[in-house]
This record gives C-alpha cells, structure tokens and sequence, in this order.
C-alpha cells in the first residue's frame, strides 16, 4: 500500500503521523551525530546552506539579534544552529520525545532556545510573542492537509517587516518513482484532497525499524505553496529551485557536497528543492 491515495481524516492521520515520528527519535539521536555539536562552531549542513540564501534578505544581513521561529524542528539540530548563527530561538514541534532530545542538545551545549509543543497548524495559539524570521526546513510542506491554515500561521507570527523562509523537497521531485531505474513519474504532482499513505519500517537516516511504520502525506504543487503564503498577504522575495538533497531520496542518486544529486547525466533534468523567502508588509 505504498503511496496509495487514501481518504482519511486530518485527527486520524496526525495521531499515526506523531506515532510515527516519535519512533523515529531515538533512531535519529543516534544517527544525526549529535556529537560534533560539541563542538561551538559546528552548525548542521541544512543550516549552513539555508543561512548563506536567507542572511541577505535580514536587517543587516545577518540573523544577530533577530527572533526566530523555527516551525517543525524535531530533535532540535537546525534550532541550534539558528542559535549559534545569532538568532534567539523558538523551536515548535508536535512530538515530544523530539523535543525533550532538543532541549537536552541545547542544554548540554550552552545555546539558549525555547521549546514549544504544539501541531504546526495551531502555532499562532500556542506560540507567544511574535519574531524577525520564521523558519522551516525540509521535509516539512507534505505533513500537513491544509496549506492554507499553515500559512496564517506564518503570517500570524512574524512582526511586520518579518521575514519566512522555506527550502524543503521539490513536489516535482516526490512525483518521481523513487525505485525505477530513471527519472519517471508515479505518483500526482497535484493533490486532490486525499492523502498518500505509506508503509516504511525504516526512516530517511540511520538503522533500526519503527514500531508505527504507516504514516500519511499530501502532494502540493509549488502553486498552492506559492498561493497559501501570498494569499496570507506575504510577499515574495525570493524564489530558487535546487539540484541537491541533504538526504537520499533514491538509491540512484549519488553523494554529493552537502548532499545527494541525481547522476550527472540526469542532473539538469529535474529539481530536487525549491526555496521560498517572503515578507509579511
């Protein structure tokens, strides 16, 4: 039943989806190296490349001093390094196992951040005061049933002036049969309201097996990505579509700098991200 499309309510897939997501952190404690952030110049790769896209579109173009948001952090490795970029930080996440190997990361390392439980989709709610930057970073956008709902959530707690930014998988890329020998479509680029259910023991890092393997996920288009977020009364600043991923999304693809790419030969083909930066007016 791997990526059949399903009807299922959002309470239903969310309550499988944090399952899910709770089995994976002792998985993924172990396998993101948690180590090397004692090290106080370390940064995680995801942040390092987002940092370098994002700085120029900041107040001095720098994170230094700014409130940031980090919408969908999980165990906390990219929140750190938002901290030790500059920003003040505030990692919201709908897992709690995640978030209690976050705040001991943090901790153990020195950086100062606040932890909020919470489903990304009621944000605004449980998050308090507003921030300079809200921030989120791969594999985030297919969790969640209603774009819209999300971005008024973004919207509702950046400050005026306040800048989003969001850099995840490419949908054109999840259309793709991750195990045929080329670039070939199986699965709808354009959602229709059904979600994709999955059935997969392992996760996207490390060994082991999770004891809830069925999650569920939503394909968006880049036009309702781009639609949820202006029709939130953002404005956008900065659009780029990427040939590289921090994580295997075929076994075809190859290691890269940073990442995974398709082939050389097949590289130019096809995105694998694409980048969003808009300001709230």
């Amino acid at each position: 039943m791997t990526g059949q499309n399903v009807q299922i309510g959002w309470d239903a897939a969310r309550q499988a989806n944090q399952e899910n997501w709770e089995d994976r952190v002792p998985l993924h404690e172990t396998a993101y190296g948690l180590d090397a952030f004692d090290d106080p110049d370390h940064l995680s790769d995801v942040v390092r490349h987002d940092v370098v896209v994002l700085e120029p579109f900041l107040p001095s173009s720098s994170l230094s001093g700014l409130d940031l948001c980090h919408l969908q952090c999980h165990i906390g490795t990219d929140t750190v390094s938002l901290a030790r970029a500059g920003a003040r930080v505030t990692g919201v996440d709908f897992s709690p196992s995640a978030l209690g190997v976050a705040s001991a990361l943090a901790n153990r390392v020195g950086v100062a951040a606040r932890w909020v439980e919470t489903d990304v989709l009621d944000a605004r709610g449980a998050v308090d005061g507003d921030f300079d930057v809200v921030y989120t970073s791969i594999g985030t956008i297919t969790w969640l049933r209603d774009l819209d709902r999300w971005a008024a959530q973004i919207s509702g707690l950046l400050r005026a002036g306040g800048t989003f930014f969001i850099r995840d998988g490419h949908p054109a890329l999840y259309a793709l049969d991750e195990n045929a020998p080329d670039l070939t479509t199986r699965y709808p680029y354009f959602g229709d309201g059904r979600a994709q259910q999955w059935d997969e023991e392992s996760t996207y890092v490390g060994d082991g097996k999770v004891a809830h393997p069925r999650t569920y996920e939503w394909p968006h288009p880049l036009s309702e990505i781009l639609g949820a977020l202006l029709g939130a009364g953002l404005r956008l600043l900065h659009f780029d579509e990427g040939r590289m991923l921090p994580w295997q999304f075929s076994d075809r693809m190859v290691e890269v700098p940073g990442g995974y790419a398709w082939p050389d030969a097949e590289r130019n083909l096809l995105p694998c991200t694409y980048t969003i930066i808009a300001r709230k007016d």
